[in-house]
């Protein structure tokens, strides 16, 4: 079945990439690198270690059972449901499906509207590939969402918004129901200013503009030390040029906002602010190109929200001990990411922030590492999957202990009398 899925992505790769030019404006390569391959690596890793994963795992049993053998078996869920979000259409519906489908569970799928040329060619893909009575995609919108969520389901696995998260959260409540949510938040970055600033700036550019922002673990703020604020902003003009031309709004590089809603809230966030750099937008093209802002206060109306788009607020700090209290006061955020060359203030900042997962002196690439568990923590969510964990999510782990019949320990039962000082040396 994961080989189906993967060969029917692969014939389908052209009217894919195409969907998602049409829906967010995503060049060919973006398309590629974020949503099909990501895809393709998950799956080629449930292919390759999906026997092992599957095995029983033998654990070791405790003298006062004996003889017996202890292990874990591993099960589906049972009928799970997947909800998935617009910014990420392809890949965020695809890898957990795959990891459904490596826990053998029947899954109906809904992906969000906002996306819709790449909604209805998954829906085509997947009737193509899968009988409905295994997998199952619906289209729609809110109430489609309203009248899934009032199904009893063995397992919920919802990508999107905090907001969103609660609902879905509180209708798997009902039934008691596990789920996975996996959310945003405002993801913060530290540079302390030791690293070369042409790098950082590349580097930061990349992960904040990919997708136009709208990446749940995209750099939300920067939090950087006194005296580099001008050097980084200098950089990052340079580097924001390269990649998109002194006109981004006219490069195909540059993805477009999902629609008019979301496209009029990002501009908002930058009425009235400080503009740096960028800020011009395109109504027509719904597009937005690559903003720096700053100064930037924690009170601004763009640090009271998750921006999902290409602005990037800028805020100085005089200590590490600041950064952190400042990030330690918020919501705890879905990534982190740190530039520095100071170990010790990389190590100190990883020990002190409570967060999904990030990079040191990178942006946004460890969701791309299978081996790395990718999820949130508090606000951004609980719960994670890819790799192993993709198929460790979507399976329960049951316990059983095998005894053996040939012999049968007295001392466990009644009447205990003399039997205390035998119980504590085989329990010390």
């Amino acid at each position: 079945m994961l080989r189906a899925l993967k060969e029917a992505l692969k014939k389908n790769e052209e009217s894919i990439l195409k969907a998602l030019s049409e829906d967010l404006g995503k060049s060919d390569f973006e398309g590629y690198a974020t949503e099909l391959g990501i895809t393709y690596e998950e799956i080629n890793y449930l292919e390759k270690h999906l026997k092992s994963l599957m095995k029983p795992a033998k654990v070791r049993t405790p003298i006062t059972q004996f003889k017996a053998k202890s292990y874990i078996l591993h099960e589906p869920m049972g009928n799970t449901l997947i909800m998935s979000p617009w910014n990420y259409p392809l890949m965020l519906t695809m890898v957990p499906l795959a990891g459904a489908i490596a826990g053998g569970n029947t899954v109906v799928v809904k992906p969000s509207r906002y996306s819709e040329q790449t909604s209805k060619l998954m829906k085509r893909i997947i009737e193509e590939t899968f009988s409905s009575e295994y997998i199952a995609l619906f289209e729609g919108g809110h109430q489609t969402n309203t009248e899934l969520l009032e199904l009893r389901w063995d397992f919920i696995f919802f990508t999107g918004s905090p907001n969103v998260g609660r609902i879905v959260h509180q209708a798997a409540n009902k039934y008691l129901t596990p789920c996975i949510l996996e959310l945003g938040g405002k993801s913060p970055v530290i540079i302390d200013g030791t690293d070369d600033m042409r790098l950082v700036a590349k580097r930061l550019a990349w992960g904040k503009f990919l997708n136009a922002g709208q990446t749940c673990v995209a750099p939300d703020y920067v939090l950087i030390k006194k005296g580099y604020a001008e050097s980084l902003i200098k950089e990052m003009r340079i580097v924001i040029e390269k990649m998109f031309t002194g006109n981004p709004l006219s490069s195909e590089d540059l993805p477009k906002i999902i629609n008019k809603k979301h496209f009029d809230r990002v501009k908002g966030l930058i009425e009235g602010s400080k503009v740096s750099y960028g800020g011009v937008s395109d109504d027509g093209k719904m597009k937005i190109s690559p903003t720096l802002l700053y100064p930037v206060n924690e009170t601004d109306s763009v640090m009271q929200e998750e921006i999902f788009g290409p602005v990037l607020p800028i805020l100085e700090y005089d200590s590490l001990d600041e950064a952190i209290t400042f990030i330690q006061k918020r919501e705890k955020p879905l990534a982190f990411y740190i530039f520095s060359k100071d170990r010790k203030a990389i190590d100190k900042a990883l020990s002190s922030v409570s967060f999904g997962g990030g990079c040191v002196n990178d942006t946004v690439v460890h969701l791309t590492a299978p081996e790395l568990p990718f999820g949130g923590v508090g606000n951004s969510g609980m719960g994670s999957y890819h790799g192993k964990r993709s198929f460790q999510a979507f399976t329960h782990d049951k316990a059983v202990m095998d005894k053996a019949l040939w012999i049968d320990l007295p001392v466990r039962y009644a009447p205990f009398k003399g039997k205390l000082k035998l119980l504590k040396m085989l329990m010390r």
